[in-house]
């Protein structure tokens, strides 16, 4: 992958110094740095490794020396094996709270765990030290922030893939892991559906903003074809590759949409196939806890701390979002589909129901 990496000299133009680049000067040197446009923001990720593998989770980026749009946020990873860095002097700086005790424990969101790390936040800028960050990037760090970012902006962020049908709108597919999302929504795009999202959308009132990022896909049916093809690189994980949408579909993903379609996708082969409506309150149900960041990630107490630790600010944030959704499926068409979508003749046909 060829990323338009910042060089070392170009790397801290325009930023300015906070007490932890002070305390911590000479003690590590920044080597690479990426600006990732994630559509409803841009993030800056910087690393004290030349070959960072965590910017191979994203895959739009903007050119070093752009300054039409400035960076929401700034996370800087510091690898504690290429720069020891005696942690008697990280601690002093580090975060105090939920989260913070977490990473000194190895255990970052969900199921995610690592080596111990240290967060440092000063504003919209994050110092993670630590070791192997490249898999905190993504599996913690985007989450949180397009968290915290829809509830400053008023929005909604929703575990979801997303597509869109010509001249039917945008289709929502939510589910369980292993449901059949990701198959569904390649062989969706395969026939003609615009590419939105894979894996994080943000919503407001009845239209979707995609989050670019590579898809994760391993050897099975779906994807068989085109890892032999040689055009994929390995991913993290040695079972995965990295999947570029642009690459497979030929064109760029959409980056907005107007909503048309929920659908909670739960392909299991052993049970008969359904494409029903379902009501609104078993789908909110399940979202709930399948799609609403907040809850689907566990990130109740990074959002809480984002705001103060003020109550009467958590709660009228996490209530809004929690209405904007409600508000969100009430609108749409909601539906539960148990479909073969490896099979052209179920895919055409699911494909003209979620048309009609």
């Amino acid at each position: 992958m060829t990323l338009p990496l910042a060089t070392a000299r170009s790397l801290d133009a325009g930023r300015v110094p906070d007490d932890v680049e002070t305390a911590l000067q000479g003690r590590y040197t920044i080597k690479s740095s990426v600006t990732v446009d994630l559509n409803a923001f841009r993030l800056r990720i910087a690393s004290n490794l030349a070959d960072f593998d965590g910017y191979s989770f994203f895959t739009k980026f903007v050119e070093p020396g752009a300054t039409d749009q400035p960076c929401a946020y700034e996370v800087v990873c510091v690898d504690l094996d290429e720069d020891p860095i005696d942690p008697a002097l990280i601690e002093p700086l580090a975060d105090r709270g939920f989260r913070a005790d977490r990473f000194r424990g190895g255990f970052y969101l969900t199921h995610h765990f690592g080596p111990p790390a240290y967060l440092a936040t000063r504003g919209n800028r994050i110092y993670v030290f630590g070791r192997k960050l490249d898999r905190i990037i993504w599996p913690y760090f985007a989450k949180h922030l397009l968290t915290i970012f829809a509830v400053d902006h008023d929005l909604v962020h929703l575990k979801a893939a997303a597509f869109v049908q010509p001249g039917a709108g945008a289709t929502l597919l939510f589910g369980r892991g292993s449901g059949g999302k990701t198959v569904f929504i390649t062989q969706a795009c395969t026939a003609g559906a615009e590419f939105v999202s894979n894996t994080h959308v943000l919503t407001r009132d009845s239209t979707v903003y995609g989050i670019p990022s590579a898809m994760r896909v391993r050897r099975d049916r779906c994807f068989e074809e085109v890892i032999a093809s040689g055009r994929l690189e390995r991913h993290l994980d040695a079972s995965e590759y990295r999947l570029d949408p642009a690459l497979i579909f030929g064109r760029e993903p959409r980056t907005e949409a107007t909503i048309r379609n929920l659908c909670i996708v739960d392909y299991r082969p052993d049970r008969p196939s359904r494409f029903e409506e379902v009501d609104e309150e078993p789908f909110a149900a399940f979202l709930d806890l399948f799609a609403f960041a907040i809850g689907t990630y566990g990130l109740k107490d990074d959002v809480l701390a984002h705001l103060d630790n003020d109550f009467d600010r958590y709660g009228e944030a996490y209530a809004g979002m929690k209405r904007r959704m409600h508000e969100l499926i009430r609108s749409a068409r909601r539906l539960y589909i148990n479909a073969d979508m490896l099979d052209p003749a179920v895919r055409d046909h699911t494909l003209a129901r979620l048309a009609e």
